[in-house]
């Protein structure tokens, strides 16, 4: 079973930046592509951010383009989410996925097989 973690949620000012980090317990993972979802208080789950097992391709939601990056690490079964020009409406648990189909399906919640257990990110007005 493979166990994702996140980690580098916290509590920033509008404007700030923060970068969240996730890693797989497995080394398979390489293989799978991988993404970020998050959750609003009262809200649906929605899609951030997905990066090909490759690392090569990625997709974004429009609302985070600009804003967010989305990488692998060398190692491939690591993933990070570079924030920037955080705003209040970023205010959400985010969560790392991970699937063997593409980055393109994964932007998907019913296509995601491993969930992280999520990390809370705060931006203050």
């Amino acid at each position: 079973q493979v166990q994702l973690v996140e980690s580098g949620g916290g509590l920033v000012q509008a404007g700030g930046s923060l970068r969240l980090s996730c890693a797989a317990s497995e080394r398979t993972v390489s293989s799978y592509a991988m993404g970020w979802f998050r959750q609003a208080p009262g809200k649906e789950r929605e899609f951030v951010a997905t990066i090909s097992a490759s690392g090569t391709v990625t997709y974004y939601a429009d609302s985070m383009k600009g804003r967010f990056t989305i990488s692998r690490g060398n190692a491939k079964n690591t993933v990070y989410l570079q924030m920037n020009s955080l705003k209040p409406e970023d205010t959400a648990v985010y969560y790392c996925a991970a699937s063997l189909g593409s980055a393109y399906l994964l932007r998907r919640r019913d296509e995601v097989r491993y969930w992280g257990q999520g990390t809370q990110v705060t931006v203050s007005s």
